[in-house]
This record gives structure tokens, sequence and C-alpha cells, in this order.
């Protein structure tokens, strides 16, 4: 199993607009091959700053994903709301 941290940071007043879509990101994850289980966590000093950290089957399965027109399309309505690139550090246990 491997772990995917998102980093996003929403420009200012869009975040409600932002939370609905983004959940729609997740929810349309939950149904790819390989996804099992994610969680969004906010910075506790910048409420715009939020973190998606995503556990997943396998890399494989994750780059099936982070490259599906599913997920390029979803994505397409969140990157106007942000005022930074994403930000997608793979994780894995050290062996």
């Amino acid at each position: 199993m491997i772990r995917v941290l998102i980093e996003r940071h929403i420009a200012e007043s869009l975040e409600p607009v932002y939370e609905e879509r983004s959940r729609r990101v997740l929810q349309s994850a939950v149904s790819a091959p390989g996804f099992v289980s994610g969680e969004t966590l906010v910075d506790s000093n910048d409420p715009n700053h939020r973190f998606t950290l995503a556990n997943w089957r396998s890399e494989a399965d994750w780059q099936r994903w982070q490259h599906s027109d599913e997920r390029k399309n979803l994505m397409a309505e969140l990157i106007p709301m942000m005022d930074r690139d994403e930000v997608i550090t793979v994780l894995h246990h050290s062996d």
C-alpha cells in the first residue's frame, strides 16, 4: 500500500465552492480501482491550505487514477480556485 499526499491552497473567498467540487473528486476516487481510503485535512494556521491523504493499493493504481480523463476533467474545475499549483507526494513505508 502507498499513501498519496495532495497539497492544495485555495484562493480567498472560494472555499465553499472548492469544498463542493473537491468532494466530487474524492467521491470519484473512491470508485477507482485500487483506492483504499482517504481524508482531507485543513492547516490549523491557514484555513485555505488543504491536504488530502489517500491510501492506494499500489503506485500503479494511483498513477492510473492521477492520469485518468475523469480526474483531469474534475481537476479542471478545481485548478482555477487554487492560487498555487497542486503538490503531490507519493509515500511508502520504508523497508
